[in-house]
């Protein structure tokens, strides 16, 4: 299958998909019961509620008709009950996939992306690539998210960990979450619009491959088609360390960084998650030299001790 059929496919799979999760009375429909052969809608059902032909609304799901126009997607994403971020997904499915052909560049964490990282403080920073990689972290993030990894782990390409796959496979992320299952509905839904974006990407087809053969629990969200926007969610993680904290994780995308985004984590000021997190900054200080005698001073005056200093 070229380029271009496999970009349409992944259209024509998304509309399936979300016209078999629509139930006729979501959409004021009559429903005759045991007489539907079908879940869902029926592809006349759907391009009736849409205003287009039966014979055009096929054509689409098979990937016949290139290029629908925007009146059309707009119909077709309110027939559908999408929110904004899946009419955004259906938008970029249904562009020129010969777009996507395009060579894109090697991830990498430039030197403006580390000062970017360094404003931040204390607070805790993951860089993520186009797939969910992390390709960096500075050392609160690394002690929020994986203090059970290596520090350095970003830095092995073949090998660096990737948000997507702790998620599912690893068993300490897993009880980071409170609401393991909400946290694993928005990496799912966050993968589908990357596989959206970059269809012929091959790790990442990997990864989907990977995650769907190895977790029974992502081949069945991943077949329901929902798409999560890059934004701003809020958690409530269990850390080995500081126990439950309440945050929100922000994804900031990086200029210029085609898909590279900056997570930062954050607590209500004056919450028990602000001190959380703050606690967890102090426990990576390194301890002050208390070993060291008080240096005497001149002959009647008290002794002063010496200022500790951090590398």
């Amino acid at each position: 299958m070229d380029e271009t059929a496999h970009g349409k496919s992944l259209l024509g799979e998304f509309l399936s998909r979300r016209r078999a999760q629509l139930k006729p009375a979501d959409v004021g429909l009559p429903d005759y019961g045991d007489r539907r052969r079908v879940p869902g809608l029926r592809r006349e059902e759907l391009a009736q509620l849409a205003g287009v032909s039966v014979a055009y609304y096929i054509r689409l799901e098979q990937g016949l008709s290139l290029n629908a126009s925007p009146q059309v997607l707009d119909a077709l994403a309110t027939a559908l009950r999408l929110d904004d971020a899946e009419r955004r997904h259906l938008y970029t499915l249904s562009g020129d996939a010969r777009q996507s052909r395009r060579r894109l560049p090697a991830e990498r964490v430039t030197a403006a992306v580390r000062q970017l990282m360094d404003a931040f403080g204390d607070s805790p920073v993951v860089v993520l690539g186009r797939r969910s990689d992390i390709l960096a972290w500075n050392r609160t993030g690394h002690a929020l998210f994986a203090g059970h990894l290596a520090p350095d782990s970003p830095d092995q390409t073949a090998t660096r960990p990737n948000t997507a796959r702790m998620v599912f496979l690893d068993a300490h992320t897993r009880d980071l979450y409170v609401d393991w299952p909400r946290k694993a509905r928005d990496v799912v839904g966050k993968l589908r619009q990357a596989v959206g974006k970059y269809p012929d990407d091959p790790h990442l087809a990997s990864l989907v491959g990977e995650l769907t053969m190895r977790s029974p629990q992502f081949a069945t969200l991943w077949a329901q088609h929902r798409v999560r926007a890059w934004g701003m969610n809020e958690y409530r993680m269990r850390h080995p360390t500081v126990g439950e904290l309440d945050v929100s994780q922000h994804s900031l995308p990086v200029p210029r960084g085609e898909g590279i985004r900056l997570m930062v984590t954050t607590a209500a000021p004056g919450s028990a998650a602000q001190a959380a997190l703050r606690l967890l900054t102090q426990t990576l200080q390194p301890a002050a030299d208390m070993s060291a005698p008080a240096r005497p001073a001149a002959t009647g005056t008290p002794a002063q001790v010496l200022p500790s200093v951090h590398p």
